[in-house]
Order: C-alpha cells, then sequence, then structure tokens
C-alpha cells in the first residue's frame, strides 16, 4: 500500500510539472516540497530513490536567477542521498557534494539556521566516511562545532543534543597517539554530559540509555589520574541506562549496559576508601553480570560477543583465585 500510495505522490509530481498554470521556479519549488514529504517518512528506499529524481528534475526546471533555491534543492537532495540505507560512499560522496555547494550559497543569503543544518548533516556524511577511512573526522567535528553557533541547548535542544552526541563519538573515534588524546576524552566525557541537560529518561528513554551507556563508557576508558572516581561515575551511568534498558524489550543493549558495568566492577575495591580491603564482592558481582550477558549474546547468536565475554569469564576466575584459596585456608582452620 505505501508502494502504491508513494508512485501515486510521484506521478502527481511529474504531472504537476507538465502543467502551464505555473512558472519553472514555482514548479521546482513544488517538486522539491512534494521530494521532502516523499523522503520524510520513507517506507521503502525506493520512495528515498524518487525523492532524489524529483530533487534532480527540479534543479533542472530552477532558473539559474534563483540561486537560494537552487542551493535549497540541492541541500534537500543531499538529505535524501544521505538516507539511502545501502551506505555506499557513492550516496554519501554525492550528498557531501550537494552540502558543500548549498553551503557556498547559502552562507551569503540563506537563514542561519539553514545554514547550520548543512553544516551538521555535512558532518554526519563526513563521520560516516571517517568509519570507512574516506574523510577525516576533524572535518566533520568542525562542522559541529559551527552548527552549534546556531543550534544552541536553548534555542534547539534536540539539535544541540545531536550535535553533542555526535561530538563526543568523533572525539573518542580518534586513536590515541598523540598528546592532546586526553583533552580529547575529556571533551567527549563533557559533550556526552551536555546532551544529559536536554534528554531525560521521561520524554526520551532510548535515547537516554543509550547516552548514559555511551557516558559510562567513556568515564570508564578516559585517560585519567582519578581513575577510581571516573569508575564510579561510569557505575551511576550504567544504572541509569538499565533503569531502561532490560533483558524483556531490549536484551541485546541490555547484554552490553551489563558487560559495561562488569568492566567497571572486575577494576574496583569493594570499598574504595579501603582498596586493600580486596574485591571479592565486586568480582563475584562482576562475574554474575557477565555470565548473564554472555546467555544472551548466545541465545541471539552474537558468537564473538559472546566468546569475548567467555574469555573475560576465564580471566574473572583466575583473579578470583586468591579469594578461593582463603575460603579454603578458612575452612581448614575451622576444622
Amino acid at each position: 500500500m505505501a508502494q502504491d500510495i508513494s508512485s501515486a505522490e510521484f506521478a502527481a509530481a511529474i504531472a504537476a510539472v507538465e502543467s502551464d498554470a505555473a512558472s519553472a521556479g514555482e514548479k521546482a519549488e513544488m517538486l522539491m516540497e512534494i521530494a521532502v514529504g516523499m523522503q520524510s517518512r520513507p517506507k521503502s528506499t525506493g520512495q528515498l530513490h524518487r525523492a532524489v529524481v524529483l530533487y534532480e528534475r527540479a534543479l533542472e526546471l530552477c532558473p539559474r536567477e534563483s540561486p537560494l533555491l537552487r542551493a535549497r534543492i540541492t541541500a534537500r537532495m543531499g538529505t535524501a542521498l544521505q538516507r539511502l540505507p545501502d551506505g555506499s560512499s557513492d550516496s554519501l560522496y554525492r550528498a557531501q557534494s550537494c552540502f558543500e555547494t548549498a553551503l557556498s550559497v547559502l552562507r551569503d543569503g540563506g537563514r542561519p539556521e539553514e545554514v547550520a543544518e548543512v553544516e551538521m548533516n555535512l558532518g554526519l556524511v563526513l563521520q560516516s566516511l571517517a568509519g570507512a577511512g574516506q574523510a577525516k573526522i576533524q572535518d566533520a567535528i568542525q562542522y559541529y562545532h559551527r552548527a552549534l553557533r546556531v543550534f544552541t541547548r536553548e534555542a534547539y535542544p534536540q539539535e544541540f543534543a545531536i550535535l553533542h552526541n555526535n561530538i563526543a563519538i568523533a572525539y573518542l573515534s580518534l586513536p590515541v597517539t598523540d598528546e592532546r588524546a586526553r583533552m580529547r576524552e575529556a571533551l567527549a566525557v563533557q559533550s556526552f554530559e551536555e546532551v544529559l541537560k536536554v534528554i531525560n529518561i521521561v520524554d526520551h528513554p532510548s535515547e537516554y540509555a543509550m547516552v548514559q551507556n555511551n557516558l559510562g563508557n567513556a568515564l570508564q576508558y578516559v585517560s585519567s589520574s582519578h581513575v577510581v572516581e571516573n569508575n564510579l561515575r561510569a557505575l551511576q551511568a550504567y544504572d541509569e541506562a538499565l533503569k531502561v534498558r532490560n533483558a524483556r524489550d531490549t536484551p541485546l543493549e541490555y547484554a552490553n549496559t551489563l558487560a559495561n558495568k562488569a568492566n567497571v566492577l572486575r577494576n574496583l575495591p569493594d570499598d574504595p576508601e579501603c582498596p586493600e580491603s580486596g574485591q571479592r564482592v565486586n568480582l563475584l558481582e562482576a562475574t554474575r553480570m557477565y555470565e548473564e550477558a554472555k546467555k544472551i549474546f548466545a541465545r541471539f547468536h552474537q558468537t564473538d560477543s559472546a566468546a569475548a565475554l567467555g574469555e573475560a569469564l576465564d580471566e574473572l576466575a583466575e583473579a578470583f583465585r586468591p579469594y578461593a584459596s582463603a575460603n579454603t585456608n578458612d575452612a581448614a582452620g575451622l576444622v
């Protein structure tokens, strides 16, 4: 049914173009609006491809003396190309070209929000390409920061949250090979915390859990002289995520957070104020969490994740050996 509706919209758009009632500019704008609606909630990849065709036709019709309209159509076509699920580099490169072309015009005559939106989308494209080694992640970060000059927390909280989440992930994806790595990790933590000033567990439960989980990871692995403090903050973040994630509704996400929390516990003493007290309790709890997460991963055929937790359990068994020996000696003493 969705396919039929989309086809009807597409045919109607083409028919409208054939009408003599509108000017070329009006027809181009009409095609752009129909394409925007078509790609807003696509039910199939075909709808996105048809939207791209409509944008291309709109650009053919759009007069050269209407550079702003051409830039807006081009920017919209970039978003359609960006959303194509095949994720191919060709589509992303075309999207990058669209955004760069549109930016060169919008910066002179467009609204600040239009410019910021294109900068944010260009950052997303570059971040995707950087994941395949086909762009520099630093360029994506620069575009995100430029967009934040307009998308402030007070005026555009949703965009603000998206940008900071992407900035944090981008910072963490950079290799730890120079003296600025520690600063980037700290900035990533700061960006996740900025996101949490905007979203909450009631209105955005999934996003809230995801960011809390990511914050926990950032805190856990950040290079810092405050290891214990960061690990305790990471535990709090994972606990917040686990208020949303559970074994029934979000089993894989739940297992991931559970394993992450276990990673922290295995490195924390039972009493942070008294590290010499050992970590018997935390090791037991980490073991329980690893085992539960491993079962979930195995059930969903996540064999690599399950195998990794199997190795972690073997390491924990070795770490727990001194406590087992102590118990045996205690028991022997009692006899």
